[in-house]
């Protein structure tokens, strides 16, 4: 009988616990995140927006690849000399996307080139983040 009480208290718990856990966010929650995340956190926009010569950035082209108006004081092998375009994320699929914000290694299985960070987001913010940018217009260039 001992037993039989002890099954229907772990039954009760976990009716209770799945009643109280987070609901799964929506695609909409998941975009405001990583558009907080991309613009407010990260600042993306830093290295892969274009801006104008008061530094502000230009109109229209958030995420669209830019070049870089920094270099290193010494010679850093293979320091990227643009930003590129990831305004929707094109060629990239969703796991391999998630994957590089986790990890820092791309779909190629080599590390971003210098000065992009190896950043190490949680997986939550990692897809946040690329809900949000595939969530951009594309660009093609």
């Amino acid at each position: 009988m001992k037993f039989a009480g002890m099954g229907i208290a772990v039954a009760v718990f976990a009716v209770l616990a799945s009643a109280f856990s987070p609901p799964e966010p929506s695609q909409a929650d998941k975009i405001a995140r990583g558009k907080y995340l991309v613009e407010g956190v990260v600042l993306c926009g830093d290295c892969h927006t274009p801006h104008d010569e008061k530094g502000e950035a230009i109109e229209g082209r958030a995420f669209r690849g830019a070049p870089l108006t920094f270099k290193p004081i010494t010679p850093v092998p293979g320091f990227a000399d643009k930003a590129p375009n990831i305004a929707g994320l094109r060629g990239w699929e969703d796991e391999a996307a998630v994957k590089f914000l986790m990890t820092g290694i791309a779909y190629n299985d080599l590390p971003a080139r210098p000065p992009m960070p190896q950043y190490r987001l949680n997986r939550d913010d990692a897809e946040a983040v690329v809900a949000y940018l595939k969530s951009l217009k594309p660009s093609d260039n």
